[in-house]
């Protein structure tokens, strides 16, 4: 599903060139839960933005699903960022003034849904992530564990092929993240491909494998 081909990304702060990602190479196939793991300025953050098509490799070159990403357009690319990638960010990215089941309403608005599957899928999210009764409470209304099951449930409404989730237990109490941990766990079950980004080894440890990087490049990779 994913393959990186000798990938870097370079940045130019004034004549010194950085290298987020320095010729990194690794492959994640459908339906393999798999975290990416390193500590600040590993560059995983930079491996998951270009994974997520929100960013572009300066060198090598990144595959999903049979196709080099270079060869889409920038429409295709928004296309595949809103129907095949579920991103779950650290800080829950919620519209502070649309309740929750708006915010996971909201997407599939943009993919031209119609209203009465789009209900249905949010029923179906809201259910999954164990949040039925909680539709119409705002984020202020809701702890910070039941706002990331929100924005997983944001995700799963949108039924994309790969959830990519950016410390999702980062601003979690353990009990919590535990609790979101199980969740992914249960996405996987159901044949869901996940790629986690984190730097506690706690957390990438419970993948069934798992991509060390240090300094831009792919160091270790532990199943």
């Amino acid at each position: 599903m994913i393959t990186f081909h000798e990938v870097s990304k370079i940045y130019h702060i004034g004549e010194t060139e950085v290298r987020a990602l320095d010729r990194a190479s690794m492959q994640i196939e459908e339906g393999e839960f798999v975290s990416i793991a390193g500590p600040s300025g590993s560059g995983k953050s930079t491996m998951m933005n270009i994974i997520g098509c929100l960013d572009m490799a300066d060198e090598g070159t990144y595959t999903l699903d049979g196709q080099a990403i270079e060869e889409y357009t920038e429409s295709e690319l928004a296309r595949i960022r809103n129907k095949k990638i579920g991103f779950i960010f650290q800080s829950f990215h919620l519209i502070g003034n649309m309740t929750a089941a708006e915010n996971i309403e909201l997407p599939l608005i943009y993919q031209r849904i119609a209203k009465t599957e789009r209900r249905e899928r949010v029923e179906e999210a809201l259910s999954k992530v164990r949040l039925e009764g909680r539709g119409r409470h705002r984020p202020n209304e809701l702890s910070g564990g039941q706002q990331q099951r929100v924005a997983i449930a944001r995700a799963i409404a949108a039924r994309p092929s790969l959830f990519l989730a950016d410390e999702p237990t980062g601003n979690l109490d353990s009990k919590t993240g535990e609790g979101i941990m199980e969740l992914f766990h249960e996405l996987h079950e159901q044949g869901s491909t996940i790629v986690l980004i984190t730097h506690d080894d706690s957390v990438a440890r419970q993948a069934e494998r798992s991509i060390h990087i240090l300094d831009g490049r792919v160091k270790e990779v532990k199943v």
